[in-house]
């Protein structure tokens, strides 16, 4: 039979627009996961550096002003550049811990200048990186902020006896974006969020059923508390933090049978469950959505994964020598 497997959630909140600190705390809640024997771990979406908060509460449809552009320039410079090696250190703490991750993270490619996108990026228990999912529509006022992602990063992996796929947020109601991942033997789905359990609750059993996997649901915690003071505009963001958390988590995990393993939480710290691939099968044995249920010579659903890019070069000469 194949083996369970044990998941965690890692349900923090970031240093907020500091990726050098969100990282370390990223890193002792691996390391604090690894103890009670963790072999995957999920955090919400943008945990590092945080999410984009201040749009919606600060009129961020104001255009050319001068307060958001100083934020989305502390946002960009607080991007991770994965090409940079920003990422190594948890790279090495999954090699470490043998534990997969998957982290929520605002990505910054070089060659795409100073636009950002809401990636979930998933690293193997080796320390190797194997997907990069930039978000393929941001939602409503992440448009001000984000750039649009594309397909690249609709892909699987193998953690223990299950296989694993990531989308973020709102991305996760896009029914094209989950069967492109269920089409490929997906059977723990893992959805990232910012925090709030009115997004996670009804969506994660939901996915659940129909996927008949099982589905964990990753989000982030953020309150007044959690705003530094050397940040640009402190005093705005502190009195548009006053009345409520920002995040609030709602983390949760559902089995392909749509029940709680864990129910939607707000509290800080680690959550963990041990998940076995025999519920899969038993979920599937009357309803498997890309294989006996899936009608191929009705539906066929093609998807791009090139990764989007603006030039194409043809080089003759491609070592550069005279």
């Amino acid at each position: 039979m194949s083996r369970r497997l044990r998941v965690a959630i890692g349900q923090i909140a970031p240093v907020w627009l500091d990726r050098a600190a969100t990282l370390d705390r990223v890193i002792q809640t691996i390391d604090q996961a690894a103890v009670s024997g963790a072999e995957l771990i999920a955090f919400g979406e943008c945990l590092v550096p945080g999410y984009p908060f201040w749009v919606e509460r600060l009129d961020g449809a104001r255009f050319d002003n001068r307060r958001h552009k100083d934020l989305f320039a502390r946002y960009v410079d607080q991007a991770v550049i994965i090409e940079d090696g920003h990422l190594d250190a948890v790279c090495e703490a999954a090699r470490r811990n043998a534990m997969a991750i998957v982290l929520g993270i605002l990505e910054r490619p070089p060659e795409r200048g100073e636009s950002v996108y809401a990636s979930a990026v998933s690293i193997a228990a080796s320390g190797a990186i194997v997907a990069v999912q930039r978000k393929l529509m941001p939602t409503h006022e992440e448009r001000l902020v984000w750039a649009i992602g594309d397909g690249y990063g609709l892909r699987t992996h193998r953690v223990g006896s299950f296989t694993v796929g990531a989308l973020n947020c709102w991305e996760n109601w896009m029914p094209l974006a989950r069967s492109a991942l269920q089409a490929q033997g997906e059977d723990l789905h893992v959805a990232i969020w910012p925090g709030n359990p009115r997004n996670t609750r009804e969506i994660t059993r939901f996915m659940a059923i129909e996927g008949r996997s099982y589905v964990l649901s990753a989000a982030g915690l953020m309150g007044r508390d959690d705003l530094p003071v050397n940040l640009p505009h402190a005093a705005s963001l502190k009195r548009a933090a006053a009345d409520m958390p920002w995040a609030s988590g709602g983390s949760c995990l559902a089995g392909p049978n749509g029940r709680w393993l864990i129910e939607p939480s707000e509290q800080s710290g680690v959550l963990m469950a041990e998940i076995d691939p025999a519920e899969v099968a038993r979920a599937r044995q009357n309803f498997d959505p890309t294989g006996h249920y899936s009608r191929p010579d009705v539906f066929e659903l093609r998807v791009d994964r090139r990764r989007q890019s603006i030039a194409s070069f043809s080089d003759t000469n491609p070592s550069h020598e005279a």
